[in-house]
């Protein structure tokens, strides 16, 4: 299935994606897709129903409604680090032993082609093309990477939007070059793991102004999304709904020499296989 939100920001309603342009209604079976959903069944529940209102044709067209983030505020969002070698490279850091893990506020996602907005003082704002995981069940302490699998909803586009100058040069954490508002779209939607033959196979891409910037493939990931899971779960409890951001591939701005650096009114278009694409106005500050 790939499940999706539409409407407004804050009120937006469940539904699925039956087909290209074409959605059936959930909102009268699902209040969202949150905690309570994926910790109850939620998407065994709905499966049935998705399939029996599409064959029914109750299938409405897309259009130009507004889609949200395909989740609704998860408790955590937690991004990895360097997870691609090249990336790492051209980063000027070293491929790390460990995943490096952080942790970005809730509060930052937003619909896939809603606006990104500089925040004030910046002077380094930067793109990055990821795929998101989002899980499925409670996870802590798993014993093999294998169960991962049980404990993961789907996966998602997501543009883990960095600011630089924030996140090196203000000493501490990089929490603070990755929370400001607006910085992590996701979406258009989240799609379950029976659509995706191969998680590790999947080509990524992002370009500014129309310039391609960043070309990758999930194959060349250094910490697999299973192996995240099990990792993740031996340090902290990873909640239904949560999103785990896996990191990047090469070409972005920081990696330019000289560095390249998001403007306003620049536009990011970007996207995965089988994940769909996302595109973003860059707007000024507050």
């Amino acid at each position: 299935m790939k499940l999706l939100r539409i409407g407004a920001p804050g009120a937006e309603k469940p539904a699925a994606l039956v087909e290209d342009g074409q959605y059936v209604d959930l909102s009268d079976v699902v209040t969202d897709f949150d905690e309570a959903f994926f910790g109850s069944g939620g998407l065994g529940r709905i499966a049935p129903i998705v399939a029996e209102r599409a064959a029914n044709g109750d299938a409405r067209p897309l259009g130009d409604k507004r889609v949200g983030a395909p989740i609704a505020r998860p408790h955590q969002i937690i991004c990895v680090g360097l997870n691609y070698a090249d990336h790492a490279a051209e980063s000027g850091q070293a491929v790390p032993d460990e995943p490096i893990l952080f942790t970005k506020s809730p509060n930052t996602l937003i619909g896939p082609d809603d606006d990104v907005r500089i925040p004030r003082g910046s002077t380094k704002p930067d793109w990055e093309v990821e795929l998101g995981i989002v899980i499925g069940a409670r996870t802590s302490y798993l014993d093999s990477i294998e169960d991962a699998r049980d404990h993961i909803a789907g996966f998602v586009l997501v543009n883990d939007v960095s600011e630089r100058a924030f996140q090196m040069e203000r000493g501490g954490q990089w929490l603070k070059g990755k929370s400001a508002e607006t910085f992590n779209p996701a979406g258009p939607w989240l799609v379950t793991q029976d659509e995706i033959d191969d998680v590790l196979a999947l080509d990524m891409w992002l370009d500014v102004n129309g310039v391609r910037r960043q070309t990758g493939s999930t194959s060349t990931m250094i910490f697999d999304p299973h192996f995240l899971v099990h990792y993740i779960s031996q340090f902290m409890v990873l909640e239904p709904g949560d999103l785990i951001n896996t990191g990047t591939p090469p070409g972005v701005g920081l990696g330019f020499k000289p560095p390249i650096w998001l403007q306003e009114g620049d536009v990011m278009t970007l996207g995965i296989t089988g994940l769909g694409e996302q595109r973003q106005t860059v707007i000024g500050p507050r």
